[in-house]
């Protein structure tokens, strides 16, 4: 996340973005169809509008409600060109995250910024906002949260679709234990070596008379 930048407007605004979308795994569409309304700052949430129409409540943490209160109180209404949170104000756009005209950011400007971050960060491989959709799901996975309670921040109508991320926690799991019970707790045996203490050779074995 520190890849991106902090100081103008579109610092702000990319900073909450990259931060919500790892905290809260909602999808790329999900997220630029958020208006003002949808987003509580006090209980940490917000009300995302997935497939179908289907409506549920994402969370998020601290270091994601940070930015979004910074962007919100700094960078939002200098895109807007003023106070832009007057949520009574028919004319007004209510879309949480603008681009330079003032209008509803697009998904392939997110793309766009997901990317550029990654390159910026120095990630070998292509990145995009599903990998962070993904990151989230595997780490609380890993973190020992329940596939059905991952399924529902996820937005998923069946558990299937949530099974792919136990077979990468899986293999996090195994890694995690070769490293730590074999290498920590069987260090490997060391060979048996030849010759006295002193330098010398040992006396060969007594042949056996037949």
């Amino acid at each position: 996340m520190t890849a991106a930048p902090a100081d103008d407007a579109f610092g702000l605004r990319d900073r909450a973005i990259l931060e919500l979308l790892y905290a809260s795994g909602v999808r790329v569409a999900e997220l630029v169809g958020l208006d003002l309304a949808a987003l509580d700052l006090r209980e940490n949430r917000v009300r995302v509008r997935g497939k179908g129409n289907k409506e549920r409540i994402a969370l998020f943490g601290r270091p994601a409600a940070e930015a979004l209160t910074r962007y919100l109180a700094e960078g939002r209404p200098a895109l807007a060109g003023g106070d832009s949170l007057n949520l009574n104000n028919p004319t007004a756009e209510q879309a949480l995250f603008l681009n330079r005209d003032g209008r509803r950011l697009t998904a392939r400007a997110v793309q766009i910024l997901v990317r550029k971050t990654g390159i910026a960060a120095g990630i070998g491989k292509a990145t995009h906002p599903h990998l962070l959709r993904h990151s989230f799901a595997t780490h609380l996975l890993d973190g020992g949260a329940d596939l059905r309670v991952v399924q529902e921040l996820l937005g998923h109508a069946s558990a299937g679709t949530t099974q792919i991320y136990t077979h990468v926690s899986q293999a996090r799991q195994r890694e995690v234990y070769n490293a730590a019970f074999y290498n920590a707790w069987r260090p490997p045996r060391k060979r048996e070596e030849h010759g006295t203490a002193a330098g010398g050779s040992e006396e060969p074995a007594p042949r056996r008379r037949s």
